[in-house]
């Protein structure tokens, strides 16, 4: 339901929203080089393990690169530093560095259009994809996946949680704002009979156009919360007037967000060794804790999973 099964409308809107503020959140910050070659990446310095460099197939270790596809921007997963310039920033690219770190090499990041990018890997052209991809059984007929984190549909709350959302049945018979034709309206649309069964009365849904729209709503007090993407959520939770303005609402029961499915690197079927090297560069970095920091950088750290797994969507 969420990442990018294709690129939801709402996604040039929010890059707008919050562009403005992403040179000073992560960024140029987030990854850095250190003495010795030594790489730091969420305040955490990530060193070349030997074992897993010689896992990497021939011709990666020969080129000393990743040739990884990007769709940009979609914050937090991708974004510019700046508008205008070419330099990357957001979860993927930080994630791509500390696993190019861990595994020896560069992972070198070429923006390319979303719906291009699988035929792209097919074509020869990249190795792998970081792009918030949304692993899939239809997907997985012609790249592979290794899976780094879960996410779904958040909820947006304003500071300090007046109104004291937590979960999906805290919005029965309140105003709740949301972008029109998103999977986050279906999903408010589907709760409807909770609510009702519950004696909550049902959803006083508000749609807008952009999200944008409806976190104006949200900070004018018209709706008690937004629904809309997890990480988009706490993104945005973060970075509105230096995460001052909202909340990101946590319901223990949807740590990743409602209807979550796991996000994925996808690899080129033609070297499986890469998969095999990637998948345990990335157990390394959840182990280590790397990867924690870097989702917490990005206010998404709920998005984690414990497990790098391959391939594992069901559906």
């Amino acid at each position: 339901m969420n990442a990018r099964i294709a690129r939801p409308a709402a996604a040039a809107a929010l890059a707008a929203a919050v562009l403005v503020s992403v040179s000073g959140c992560g960024g140029e910050a987030a990854v850095g080089t250190a003495p010795a070659g030594k790489v730091v990446v969420a305040g955490v310095e990530v060193v070349k393990d030997p074992k897993l460099h010689d896992l990497l197939p021939e011709k990666i270790r020969k080129a000393g690169e990743v040739r990884v596809a990007t769709d940009v921007p979609y914050p937090p997963f991708e974004m510019f530093v700046k508008e205008g310039e070419p330099t990357l920033t957001g979860l993927d690219y930080d994630l791509g560095q500390a696993l190019g770190a861990k595994l020896g090499v560069r992972f070198a990041f070429t923006p390319q259009k979303f719906d291009g990018i699988v035929p792209a890997i097919q074509a020869g052209k990249f190795d792998v994809a970081m792009s918030a991809i949304t692993d899939n059984k239809e997907r997985q007929k012609v790249v592979d996946f290794v899976d780094y984190s879960q996410s779904g549909s958040g909820i947006l709350v304003a500071e300090g949680n007046p109104s004291n959302v937590t979960t999906l049945d805290d919005l029965c018979g309140r105003k709740v704002a949301v972008q029109t034709a998103t999977n986050q309206l279906d999903l408010l649309k589907t709760r409807q009979a909770a609510c009702s069964t519950a004696g909550k009365g049902k959803i006083d849904i508000q749609t807008y156009p952009k999200d944008s729209d409806a976190q104006l709503a949200l900070r004018s007090g018209k709706v008690v919360a937004q629904v809309l993407t997890k990480p988009a959520a706490g993104w945005v939770a973060k970075t509105a007037d230096d995460g001052k303005a909202f909340d990101l609402a946590e319901d223990p029961a949807a740590p990743g967000g409602y209807n979550a499915s796991p996000n994925g690197i996808a690899v080129t079927k033609d070297l499986p060794q890469l998969t095999d090297a990637i998948q345990k560069a990335l157990q390394a970095l959840i182990d280590d804790g790397t990867a924690a920091a870097i989702y917490g950088t990005y206010g998404v750290a709920s998005i984690g999973i414990k497990e790098a797994t391959k391939n594992a969507a069901v559906d």
